[in-house]
């Protein structure tokens, strides 16, 4: 099109408020109506929430959490669950990775025009793992593992495959086609393009999903405890069962201290992996 036939080709003007074709301005309207539903259908109960009473009960509990408790027979305690949950976390995400990867590969179309018969049968068993939250895994697990960080360390692995699974997937069918479709034309087959081809591209992107996965999973070994699968949230569920409400507040600051360290040590490594 030439200059003089763009400028004198006619603007289309954006629709108006709630026209029909503003899409964008009915889902908001959908959304803010479903929330106004929601407070309404709730039964909230503000006025007594942030009454005087309330919050004097709220000051009187958090003053029982000091001074923490930090003899250092408690405090070696703390650091086996510390250090627990944190293996609990790491190794969970290490073993969901793996297993994400090789359940990624039949959940993805490799190229376009691929068969990908499994496609939909594996992402199937990637949204049942990831549906059934980490508590419920470890719940279940608790019967044949036994009580202990393993059978927290395996609910988050089952978790987290479904969760890695489905991004990995998402991933390597997003990748650029260009180098996979130069080696198939050259007669190489789908395992060795893979290897050379598709994974170098995506591998940044696989490392810092699964960095992130770890940070989640930080959070989700400490609470995995409650339920009796080791780590700092069995040390969480026994003392605050017993009101032992010092000892709470000192490994509420252990979790506290973890999940900074992780984060940090997360970003710092995504942060290297992108320049």
């Amino acid at each position: 099109m030439s200059p003089h036939s763009a400028a004198n080709a006619p603007y289309r003007l954006p629709p108006r408020l709630f026209d029909a074709r503003c899409r964008a301005c009915w889902f908001t309207a959908a959304v803010l109506v479903l929330v106004v539903a929601s407070f309404a259908t709730l039964n909230l109960q503000w006025r007594q929430f942030l009454s005087l009473e309330a919050v004097h009960s709220m000051g009187r509990f958090i003053g029982e959490f000091f001074p923490p408790d930090t003899s250092p027979a408690f405090l070696r305690k703390v650091l086996v669950g510390t250090w627990e949950t944190l293996a609990m976390s790491a190794l969970g995400t290490l073993l969901a990775a793996a297993l994400g990867l090789a359940l990624a590969l039949p959940a993805s179309r490799l190229y376009e025009g691929h068969a990908a018969r499994l496609r939909m049968a594996t992402r199937l068993v990637l949204n049942a793992l990831r549906s059934i939250p980490e508590l419920v895994w470890a719940a279940l697990l608790l019967i044949s593992a036994g009580l202990g960080p393993f059978a927290g360390t395996l609910a988050l692995a089952m978790h987290t495959t479904g969760v890695l699974g489905r991004l990995f997937a998402e991933a390597i069918e997003n990748a650029p086609p260009g180098p996979g479709a130069a080696l198939r034309a050259q007669g190489v087959g789908n395992g060795r393009v893979f290897l050379y081809a598709t994974l170098p591209q995506v591998l940044p992107q696989l490392m810092s999903y699964t960095l992130y996965r770890w940070e989640n999973n930080i959070r989700a070994a400490a609470v995995l405890g409650v339920v009796g699968a080791g780590g700092l949230g069995q040390l969480l569920a026994f003392h605050m069962g017993l009101f032992h409400m010092n000892k709470t507040a000192t490994i509420l600051g252990a979790m506290l201290l973890l999940v900074a360290l992780v984060d940090a040590l997360s970003y710092s490594t995504r942060r290297w992996m992108t320049r």
